[in-house]
Formats: C-alpha cells, structure tokens, sequence
C-alpha cells in the first residue's frame, strides 16, 4: 500500500540543525547520536520454560540482544505459583547483579531489552509488563510498534481502562483483559487481532509461556531448545551464548504454547503476504544471528557489499568500513572489486552513553570520540569507505572530512551498502521525521556535495532484493515508501508525530 502519510511541503535538510544532542542538564554529549547517525532497533525478547536456571539463562540472553535495546532491562520470573519481576534503566550488565537475579526464582522467565519508540525513556515503561486480571496474572514483553495504539488507546480508556504507562505494548495487555474469550488462548488471540502493526510477543503465566508473531513476520522471533527447555528469542545468538540448540522460526501469525503438557502450535493469525524487515539484513541483527528462514546475517551482508561494488566500482587503492556494523559489506565490496580492504578507521568501544566534551574547540570531536583514522594507511590513498546507510547524514560528513583532514587521503568515495532511506519505520525502528532524512529532500549528487565526498552510490533496491533472496517476502518502507501494513485513517497525517 502506497501511504500520502506526509505533507507535500518538506523543509530542505539543510534547515534542520547537524548538531549532536546534549544532555538537558548539562553540556555531554549523547552518544546515542554518536553512535551515531543509525536508525536503533527498538526491543529484544527472550524466554525460557523449563529450566531450573530461567532467570539466569534469561540474563544471559539479553545480554546478548543488548544491541536491540540500552535504556532498560526487565525479566519476569515464574516459580509456578507467582511471577516475580525485576527491572531498571540502564545495559543489562549493570542491572542484574547475582543478588537481584536471586530474586526471580521459578523454572520461567521473560526478558525484555529496550530502545524505546512508541513511549518515553522511563522506568514505567521499561517490560516486562506484568498484570493482574481475571484469569491470574500475565507478564509481557513485546517488539515491534503498533501502528494503531492511540486509537486502541482511546477507546479503552473511555470503556474505563486505567494505564500505568506510555507504552503501545500495554495496549495489549488491556485487550486481553477486556476480552469476553472464554480461555486465556481466545482473550490473546483476539486481542491481537484487533491490533494493527509488528509484533513478537512472549507472555509468561504462573503454569505457561506463550510466544506469538504477527501474521507479517515483520519482527524475527526463533524457537530453540537447552537441556530440555524451550527458549525463544528474537536472535539466534542468544541461542549460541546459553549452548541452546536452534530449532526453528516462530512462523508469522503462529501462537507457540509452553506448559507442562509440552509444546502446542496454533496457527492464530492470518495475512496474505509476508513482509520480513529487511533492515534487520542490513543493520539491527547481530552479524552471527540467522533470522527469516535461518539466514545468516553476516553472509548476507557480505553479499551487499559484493552487489554494490558490481553497481558501482571505482578506481581506489583501499577499502574500509565504518565500523563495527559496514565491515561485513566492504569485505565483500573488497573480495568482488580486488581492491584491498584494511580498518582504516579504529573504533574506541569503551565509552558510555554521555562524555564532558572539552572546552576548547576540537574538529569534529563528537565523531572523534568513537571513530579515528590511522594515518598511515590513508595518506596520499584514494579510499572507499563502505556504510551501512546515511541517515541524516551529519555523521557521514564528519567521517569524510575527518578521514582526508586527518588521515590525509587524496580521494574519499562513499559507498552505502543499502538505498537511499526517504521515510520513516512505523513497526518497531526508532526511525527521524522524515524532514531529517537527508535523502528524502536531496538527490545523490545533493547529498554527495553535503557530505563533501569525491563520489557517492548507494545499492538499488533490485541489488538489495537480490541479496536477500527474494522480492515480495520483505518489508522496504523506509526505501519505497510503500506500507505493507494499513494504518488507521484518522491518524495518517498524525504518524509521524506520534511515533517520534
């Protein structure tokens, strides 16, 4: 569906200001935007049933889906009595210490990471969500972003319901709530079918663990198995970090029940099409996941890379990334065009998310910070320097000009291994207005000239459908502007506001 989501008259890029965020109290730098100029995955989803460990295995898991979400962690444990649950802001190192994981006994758990999109940065909207209603308690951790929430929102509210927080995913707690289903199954699902947008889902019951997937798979979502436990998670790398053996996808539209009769599959949502994130591909997943049919990320990614380099070769001495997400795209950028490839920028991966920036004035030091070229092998070279996408493009022109200013090289070509992004993602990316897209308003060349590189190509959208294998089984909004999920016509012209 081709969405008139935005108003004709977009204000030119060079209207919105470059500068680096800074903290409200003070003069950090918020290295959320140094990190830099990226669109962020919004939630990561972990669950166990089964394992006298849960809460630990639950740990462990986050932690390695730390990269789908910094603000906040929850888990949510079940001892098959009561549900027990801990949560705080901050990386999931830092909030779950041995003492607080002893708190969530139970052979259960939910684990939930978070980027938020849809909702503020608070602790209240940190999940798992954990609720009482008629049939017990349920806790839920949810990916992805329903794109018709304020609508849910409002009728709810005005039938009575009171909501604790800001968050789209507490909508569906309260649709499971106010369900007349007679079991607990019927009440989810049709409450889900009431809700528009990306989902994976995991509820934990005091006998149960419930896993479902929207009917488009925009969210990936697996399903794995540890000494006799089942796991799911939304990245097959924290199968590999606990020694879980994968199994296979949560299918689109499928709900997956755990209890003590084992494993049942009901088949609870239906759509005509599948519509995978292929910025999952690109960006969000772990190079070592395989997601959408078991495909590696990594593999894909130097698939890229060998794809932009047949569109757009050009003469260079060296090949670099932008680390750490482009290095996959220029190995295969390299391996295609026979132009060597070396880490010609160093990534510093030990700073937090804010940093006192010195008085005195340094060129480009919110880029600095984090990324420094090595001299020695730019100088007097002609460099291609591979990305993974340009965003609002601010960042891309402080690498270009830090790496011929500082690093001295002769000719800087930028090579972006995906199409130009002109619009934003309403199903779980925290995704800039479309305003700040700097390729939604400027061509190639106009961009090119912002960025002040010697040349610039991204991959078309034929070279990146090839990649993946497969054109009509992925989701391309933010490249295409066609939606593959209908939004509620009343809030059309409203999206790009509230999903900010």
């Amino acid at each position: 569906m081709n969405n008139p989501l935005y108003r004709s008259a977009i204000p030119d890029f060079r209207h919105v200001p470059g500068s680096l965020d800074r903290c409200s109290c003070c003069n950090n730098l918020n290295l959320s935007d140094i990190s830099g100029d990226k669109l962020h995955e919004e939630c990561g989803v972990f669950g166990v049933y089964g394992h006298p460990e849960a809460a630990n295995l639950a740990y462990l898991g986050l932690y390695s889906l730390q990269h789908r979400g910094q603000e906040g962690a929850g888990i949510c444990s079940s001892d098959g009595k009561q549900l027990y649950t801990e949560k705080a802001m901050g990386l999931v190192a830092d909030i779950f210490s041995e003492k607080r994981l002893k708190k969530l006994p139970g052979h259960a758990a939910i684990g939930h990471n978070r980027y938020s999109t849809a909702g503020s940065s608070i602790l209240k909207n940190v999940q798992p969500i954990v609720a009482n209603f008629a049939l017990g308690t349920l806790a839920l951790g949810h990916n992805g972003n329903l794109v018709n929430a304020a609508e849910l929102r409002k009728t709810l509210e005005d039938d009575g319901a009171i909501f604790q927080s800001t968050s789209d995913s507490e909508v569906v707690v309260h649709l499971i709530a106010h369900s007349k289903g007679e079991s607990f199954y019927e009440r989810v699902v049709h409450a889900l079918r009431q809700v528009s947008g990306a989902f994976s889902l995991l509820i934990l019951r005091e006998n149960e663990l419930v896993a479902v997937r929207d009917p488009y798979g925009v969210r990936p979502l697996c399903l794995g198995q540890v000494d006799g436990a089942y796991v799911f998670a939304s990245e097959t790398c924290a199968l590999d970090l606990i020694g879980a053996k994968y199994i296979r996808d949560v299918e689109p539209g499928e709900m997956v029940i755990i209890n003590e009769q084992g494993l049942t599959s009901l088949k609870a949502l239906h759509s005509e099409r599948r519509a995978f994130c292929v910025f999952e591909f690109i960006y969000f997943s772990r190079p070592d996941s395989y997601i959408f049919g078991h495909q590696n990320v990594n593999s894909i990614r130097k698939e890229l890379g060998r794809q932009l380099a047949r569109e757009s070769m050009v003469d260079a001495d060296i090949v670099i990334p932008v680390p750490d997400s482009g290095v996959p795209a220029a190995l295969g950028f390299s391996e295609e065009s026979g132009i060597g490839f070396d880490f010609g920028l160093i990534r510093n991966h030990y700073i937090g998310r804010t940093f006192i920036e010195p008085k005195q004035n340094i060129r480009h030091f919110g880029v600095k910070i984090k990324l420094n070229p090595v001299r020695e092998l730019l100088e007097g070279k002609r460099v291609v320097v591979i990305d993974d996408s340009i965003v609002r493009g601010t960042t891309s022109k402080k690498i270009v000009k830090m790496i011929r200013e500082n690093g001295g090289a002769k000719e800087v070509h930028l090579r972006i291994s995906s199409p130009p992004t002109i619009m934003p993602c309403f199903y779980g990316i925290d995704t800039p207005t479309r305003q700040e897209l700097i390729a939604s308003s400027h061509d190639v060349d106009e961009t090119r000239k912002y960025v002040t590189a010697d040349s610039l190509s991204y991959l078309s959208m034929e070279g990146l459908l090839r990649s993946v294998r497969g054109a009509g089984d992925y989701c391309t909004a933010c490249f295409s502007n066609v939606y593959p999920i209908n939004f509620p016509g009343e809030h059309m012209e409203q999206l790009e506001f509230l999903f900010k």
